[in-house]
């Protein structure tokens, strides 16, 4: 039986053991993720988008860091309480030290993002929310990391959540976003079990195609210094929203 984004106690998500396991540095293919994307915000005038939102922004702070080039506003909207106040503490007490290298390396690609990483966060909003109650084309902008394919194991219900995505955004708004390619149901920590959809840019092009246009889909190898989920590296997307999303 299939594992559903419903079925799942998000709230019990092992912020520690992720963090840990994923960004206690900067690996690789994140870094080709802040690459991609860094190309992608360069185009938008710095302070350009008056709204943007992170959809499902888990505890990872580098998306946040690159939409500050521009954006004046991010709304972070999480449906896990753990993820929720570990964002909130980010903010109000002070980033950690481990973001310190993503936050110079947006800075050396993009100098539209801010002199340090705290101002960075400063137009950042914690929402505690489940994405697929967004408002449809509430904001200028959306990037989303790592959700639709972690949310379920169905993948109807991946393409549920990634036209969600799109059309929480204006028609003509912007859409950047990352995948796990081909993530099975995988463990993080000793023995949590997480849902995992298996997507690929075959598969996301399929889905994002009706919804969008200037479509581009792209992939990123395996990163060996990343624990051993089970994925074969990621993919890359940046579109434009289309009128008529249904």
């Amino acid at each position: 039986m299939l594992t559903h984004n419903d079925d799942v106690d998000w709230d019990r998500w092992p912020v520690a053991d992720y963090l840990a396991e994923n960004y206690q540095e900067l690996h690789p293919s994140d870094a080709e993720v802040i690459v991609h994307h860094s190309a992608f915000y360069r185009r938008l005038a710095p302070g350009g988008v008056a709204r943007s939102v992170e959809f499902g922004a888990g505890p990872n702070l580098y998306p946040l860091i690159l939409a500050s080039a521009a954006s004046r506003h991010v709304d972070a909207v999480e449906a896990g309480a753990g993820n929720v106040a570990y964002l909130q503490r980010q903010i109000v007490c002070g980033p950690d030290a481990n973001w310190l290298p993503f936050h110079a390396l947006c800075r050396h690609l993009n100098p539209a993002v801010p002199r340090t990483l705290a101002r960075s966060l400063a137009q950042v909003h914690v929402v505690h929310a489940d994405v697929r109650d967004l408002e449809r084309g509430g904001y200028e902008l959306a990037s989303m990391h790592f959700v639709a394919e972690g949310a379920t194991e169905d993948f109807a219900e991946f393409a549920d959540f990634c036209r969600a995505f799109a059309r929480c955004v204006v028609p003509g708004g912007h859409l950047v976003a990352a995948f796990m390619e081909n993530m099975p149901t995988y463990r993080i920590g000793p023995t949590s079990r997480w849902p995992g959809c298996p997507v690929n840019p075959e598969t996301v092009t399929e889905v994002f195609a009706p919804l969008t246009r200037e479509l581009s889909v792209t992939h990123v190898d395996p990163d060996p210094t990343l624990p051993a989920y089970g994925d074969s590296g990621m993919v890359l997307l940046t579109a434009v929203a289309a009128d008529g999303r249904g």
